[in-house]
């Protein structure tokens, strides 16, 4: 092997090993960040779950308002820009009988929610809560009647 061959592997083999400690160095910061990033949401879901229980009465006080209004969740779906055109009259028959909606995060707050559909009390042909769910980690809408 000639001498400049063999000062060129030599540059080669250091530069591979400059570039291995480079990344061990890069992989350590990120490690330090991704730490830092779930410490950060777990105190964000800390949070979410108090002011929850704090925005809970008042979301009853307005489900109360909207008890009073005459076909509310039905007018309030149709009149959505996106859900409006996915109600199928059968749907539309339904939400004649919903006087409640409520949503509640699953405990983790980052899985995904439930929605309750509450009926009124004299529609005795529906069952009493028909609920649906979405769950964000496994990327699905599933329905839980």
């Amino acid at each position: 092997m000639k001498v400049a061959e063999k000062v060129e592997e030599e540059n080669h083999e250091q530069i591979d090993g400059d570039l291995v400690i480079s990344i061990e160095k890069l992989q350590e910061i990120q490690d330090e960040l991704e730490k830092i990033n779930e410490e950060a949401s777990e105190k964000v879901l800390e949070v979410e779950q108090k002011y929850n229980e704090v925005r809970k009465p008042v979301y009853d006080k307005r489900s109360e308002i909207i008890n009073s209004i005459p076909d509310f969740w039905l007018t309030a779906f149709l009149s959505h820009p996106a859900l409006g055109d996915l109600l199928t009259e059968e749907d539309q028959k339904i939400f004649k009988y919903i006087n409640s909606l409520e949503v509640e995060d699953f405990k983790d707050l980052k899985s995904g929610y439930t929605i309750t559909f509450k009926k009124h009390n004299s529609c005795s042909n529906v069952s009493d809560d028909l609920l649906t769910g979405f769950n964000f980690s496994e990327l699905q809408f599933q329905s839980i009647l």
